[in-house]
């Protein structure tokens, strides 16, 4: 089965499949007929018969579905079985190479053509049309939302061309082959650096070692056409090629689709075989130390083992259950260890299948400063009692229940799950030679191995996940270590003694041991808002509540609860300690009851703890179930009531500030990433990063003193948007925020309602980064407005902005290769009625950035001096209006549009006319808004350069 993956991204690895409804009308009668579909081939998992599955007589595999979330939308994906491992060694990079030249035209579109038809479409490039080169397969991706008969016939045969006939020539090569350098060179930097060492390191001795994606200068620059065409003759064929569609449309519709447009595809010359990728071997250095001053201290430890194509099987399934059991109940004891107060910050252990080289077991820590010897062998005595003890029975049904609702979350979310997430799942199954199971065959294998996970089993699964043909370490550090490689060969193989303190008290409290809560309160006033179908509420406290009862996510609440100002509660010069809030306030605990112990008394729950800060408002934000909402609320009530103030989670976010700050130094995107904001906000504090220095200085009391006082802001905001009983509802908010002592709204002052844009710059603000020295950022930002009572303005901009980007890429990228992802935003903040902005960005060599400004500046004075033509505007705006379309199917954008709305009625305006607000924009107005706001006297310019390579940057524009 398709495995553990992102169904279980808060309680380990678990299944991930695809969803069940109606079965699949039977493919069309030219394909081949199968008594077991291509892809259960010698597997019992019982096969998902929501797919139809079928092979055409030249090969090619296909799967296609009916699912309408979100509805009108079809995701098509093409696979072939060919990355950077199927590359010889003078051909790295080849594959990703074809993947560019495919996109960018066949013998069935003109150059560059493909994009254009897909914009006109409402395809969002990039991210509705894309592609991805991995080492092991490449993949064609297509979201085409409103896909009408006639658009999903012309997308397909678009598709078709790009896989059977890219237009590989030279001067397409040439153009491509200066786009790829120049994603290279953006990419490039320490967290490349880190990657491909580990890579190198790990997998010594097989051909994934040597095996970048993305190639190598010297490969791409001897790349020519003739090769190039011999690479896609030798691995794009039928025969390795996978087409999978997942739509609003009738899979028998969708089947000839396929036949259509990839019948007639045949190979070219013989096929090939496979490369062996080689097992891992003990041949090579065990440990490495890479000394990189701008990435901080970690440590990764490999258990390799030999990859192997598996009978994917139910009792494989189940082994894979009990070994993934197994490194949760570490992974707990691991962070246990860590809020205790251990030598780390974080650690963590995964088993993966790696590119069909290595079955790993893989452990990955973040020491606390320059401890890494003392977090390695912290981390390897918990590994070490749990291969040697194996766990209780409360520990494993600790984990059991935690499974269990992870199992039941995916199963609820099934019938709401994107086709293109589950398009995706047999891409990945294809990847690794796995099977998909339906949600109900996955629960029904979990439920009847109750009597499996036992003691004996799950200590015998662990020892084999930690036990290896080849084991290895790499220690990344900031400073040179003296005697680095003894110490690291020492650090993975010296004894230590299984540590047993970090495995969990078997006495768990319940909610009764929660802080008290005053009396329950009562309903006050209610009113329907009849247009949406939503009640706003008015408790007898003051607190105020919308609630949206629907089915759009069966089994699914989304809790949202706002209180206070945000952003807006203290003044400019005091929001030196807003960024430790959410990193501390989640951990610190709920009176004396700490965080651990909270995850004891929720665990097997669906009850979360997020917080964040807005602009407006503080939040706590939750993803809930019917049967878990009265007490999610309760946490979420109690929390603000009796917030709990221990120290431990203040000296590890301490720790992982002061230990990650470096990190922004190590190329010019992680400089903008610390800086940009900040800057953009004429240097406010609230948007600060804190300098190590400015950490050292906080300690727990300071933290309590500065943030016990906006715990206790008003106003409270609950909104709920789900699947729930309103009478119900109702009442679980009477007995939580209900019962909550009255807060009264705060006024927000003068200064902190204020942002205010930069003044113009003559020439631009200088920073420096720590990395690559061909790698330069530059922005150029004019200021807008903000406020929501001028959103529509805001809207426009965001469609002025589109307009603009495109002929970035089209003119800066395409073109001129200048470029790979030169960029265009608007923002336009509706919670200050100042502050906004337009800004374009990108990254170019340092000799192209004073070319950047000025093609910049041609784009701003073309479109204020000409109106862009119907064409380019449906181009930018059809994307935005698909977007709209498809986002509305679920809560989550009804929660992020109506936040706030009970304080302030005019979000019910602007959600009202949100479409028509992109809709009504026309030529003339955007040519008016280019007037008012690309004024090149107020630009502001930024400019993040190389240390090395401009030693007249200084970073004291700060």
């Amino acid at each position: 089965m398709r495995t553990f993956s992102n169904a279980l991204a808060f309680a380990a690895l678990l299944l991930s499949t695809t969803a069940y409804a109606q079965a699949a009308p039977v493919a069309a009668a030219t394909s081949k007929a199968a008594v077991q579909p291509w892809l259960y081939e010698g597997s019992d998992v019982p096969v998902d018969d929501t797919w139809t599955f079928g092979v055409l007589p030249n090969g090619l595999r296909y799967a296609v579905k009916k699912n309408d979330v979100p509805a009108g939308q079809v995701s098509i994906r093409v696979r072939i079985d060919a990355g950077a491992l199927h590359e010889d060694d003078d051909e790295q990079g080849f594959a990703h190479l074809i993947e560019h030249l495919s996109f960018r035209g066949s013998t069935f579109v003109p150059d560059g053509e493909a994009k254009r038809i897909w914009q006109r479409f409402g395809v969002t490039f990039g991210s509705d049309s894309n592609a991805q080169t991995t080492p092991t397969q490449t993949v064609y991706k297509l979201d085409l939302p409103n896909a009408t008969p006639e658009k999903l016939d012309e997308s397909l045969k678009i598709i078709s061309g790009m896989i059977r006939k890219p237009r590989i020539s030279p001067n397409a090569l040439n153009a491509e082959r200066a786009i790829v350098l120049a994603e290279l060179r953006e990419n490039s930097g320490a967290q490349m650096i880190y990657s491909d060492a580990l890579r190198q390191h790990a997998f010594q001795g097989q051909r994934l070692a040597s095996r970048s994606t993305i190639g190598t200068p010297e490969t791409l620059q001897a790349a020519d056409a003739i090769r190039l065409a011999a690479f896609h003759d030798r691995w794009y064929r039928p025969e390795n090629a996978v087409v999978i569609i997942a739509g609003d449309m009738e899979p028998a519709k969708l089947a000839n689709l396929v036949q259509k447009y990839f019948n007639e595809w045949k190979g070219k010359g013989q096929s090939a075989p496979e490369p062996d990728f080689g097992d891992p071997s003990p041949q090579g250095t065990p440990a490495r130390v890479l000394i990189e001053p701008t990435l901080p201290n970690t440590v990764s430890l490999a258990y390799l083992r030999p990859w192997r194509k598996v009978n994917d099987t139910i009792l494989y399934n189940e082994q894979l259950l009990i070994d993934a059991l197994a490194l949760q109940i570490i992974n707990r004891r691991l962070e246990v260890q860590a809020r205790n107060g251990g030598n780390y910050l974080f650690a963590q252990i995964a088993q993966e299948d790696i590119s069909r080289t290595a079955d790993a077991t893989l452990v990955s820590l973040t020491p606390i400063g320059d401890q890494w010897e003392a977090a390695t062998r912290d981390v390897r005595a918990i590994i070490a009692d749990a291969v040697m003890t194996p766990p209780s029975v409360v520990d494993i049904d600790r984990e059991r229940a935690l499974f269990g609702n992870a199992l039941r979350t995916m199963l609820d979310s099934y019938p709401f799950e994107a086709a293109a997430k589950q398009a995706d799942d047999i891409v990945s199954a294809v990847d690794i030679r796995e099977t998909v199971a339906a949600p109900k065959t996955v629960m029904v294998v979990y439920e009847g191995m109750k009597d499996k996970f036992t003691p004996e089993r799950l200590l015998e699964s662990t020892k084999k996940l930690f036990s290896a043909d080849v084991t290895r370490l790499m220690v990344s550090s900031p400073v040179t270590i003296p005697d680095a490689d003894n110490r690291a060969l020492a650090a993975l193989n010296a004894s230590v003694a299984a540590n047993t303190s970090a495995r969990l008290s078997e006495n768990n409290l319940g909610f009764a041991a929660l802080p008290k809560l005053g009396a329950p309160g009562k309903l006050e006033a209610e009113d329907t808002v009849s247009r949406l179908d939503m009640t706003r509420l008015v408790l007898s406290n003051g607190v105020r509540a919308l609630l949206y009862p629907n089915k759009a996510e069966s089994g699914q609440i989304r809790v949202l609860v706002r209180f206070g100002r945000g952003y807006q509660a203290v003044n400019p010069d005091q929001g030196d300690l807003l960024w430790a809030g959410p990193l501390v306030l989640p951990e610190n605990g709920i009176g004396n009851i700490k965080r651990t112990e909270i995850d004891q008394m929720v665990n097997g729950r669906r009850i979360e703890l997020n917080f964040s800060v807005d602009d407006d408002a503080f939040q706590f934000e939750a993803n809930t179930r019917p049967d878990d909402l009265a007490d999610q609320l309760i946490l979420i009530a109690t929390k603000l009531e009796h917030p709990g103030w221990d120290a431990a989670p203040v000296e590890r976010a301490k720790a992982l500030a002061t230990s990650g700050y470096a990190s922004f130094e190590m190329s010019a995107t992680s400089v903008l990433q610390r800086d940009l904001e900040y800057l953009l906000r004429n240097k406010d504090a609230r948007w600060k990063a804190a300098t190590p220095a400015e950490v050292a200085k906080i300690d727990a009391a300071k933290f309590e003193s500065y943030w016990q006082p906006l715990m206790a802001q008003g106003p409270v905001e609950v909104l709920l948007f789900g699947d729930f009983d309103k009478a119900i509802a109702l009442a679980a908010l009477e007995k939580s925020f209900g019962a909550m002592t009255p807060r009264a709204p705060l006024p927000v002052s003068a200064a902190a309602a204020e942002l205010r844009f930069p003044a113009p710059t003559a020439a631009p603000v200088r920073l420096t980064h720590r990395g690559a020295s061909d790698q330069t950022a530059a922005v150029m930002a004019w200021p807008t407005g903000g406020g929501i009572s001028g959103i529509t303005e805001g809207r426009q901009l965001e469609t002025l902005a589109a307009i603009f980007r495109d002929r970035l890429f089209e003119k800066f990228r395409a073109e001129q290769a200048a470029s790979y992802s030169p960029d265009m935003a608007a923002n336009w903040p509706i919670d200050f009625n100042s502050g906004g902005y337009l800004m374009a960005y990108t990254q170019v060599k340092p000799a192209d950035v004073d070319r950047f400004f000025a093609f910049t500046d041609t784009v701003a004075a073309d479109l204020i001096a000409n109106p862009v033509s119907a064409d380019e505007l449906q181009r930018a705006v059809e994307p935005t209006k698909q977007a709209i379309e498809r986002a509305a199917s679920g809560n989550s954008f009804w929660l992020n549009q109506l936040k706030g709305a009970t304080y302030n009625a005019e979000r019910f305006v602007a959600l009202g006319k949100l479409y028509s607000d992109y809709n009504n924009v026309t030529p003339a107005i955007l040519q008016s808004l280019a007037k008012r706001y690309f004024v090149k006297d107020k630009a502001w310019k930024l400019v993040v350069a190389p240390q090395s390579g401009d030693s007249a940057v200084t970073a004291s524009a700060l």
